[in-house]
């Protein structure tokens, strides 16, 4: 159902500030914008996003890598969760959507743009 977590993203009040510590722990970021800033190392994706707590994140989201976002996101909320952000595309046909479960913890869903 799913290709794994290998992305996690953190709600940051002051991007430039959440920027430098990650840097230091990860080295330059890949991607570097006013709405997002992202990092890869060993396989994994850290994102920052300044817009998170606005959104509702309470903390950082993991996110799921799944082939078909919408089957599995009506699978979860069939099972009792509870939609935080529908599908939405963040860029270049990449989609995302969130969720909260029945204990309020976040669970993020990502699928690829596909490939061309």
């Amino acid at each position: 159902m799913t290709r794994g977590l290998t992305t996690i993203i953190y709600p940051v009040k002051d991007l430039d500030r959440a920027k430098a510590l990650f840097s230091e722990l990860l080295g330059t970021p890949y991607a570097d914008s006013a709405y997002y800033v992202g990092f890869r190392d060993a396989g994994q994706e850290v994102g920052l996003d300044p817009h998170g707590h606005s959104r509702g994140m309470t903390g950082p989201v993991p996110y799921w890598h799944v082939s078909d976002i919408r089957s599995t996101l009506a699978a979860l909320l069939a099972a009792g969760a509870e939609i935080l952000h529908d599908v939405r595309d963040v860029g270049g046909g990449r989609l995302i959507a969130s969720v909260k479960d029945t204990d309020g913890n976040l669970i993020g869903l990502m699928q690829q743009a596909p490939a061309e």
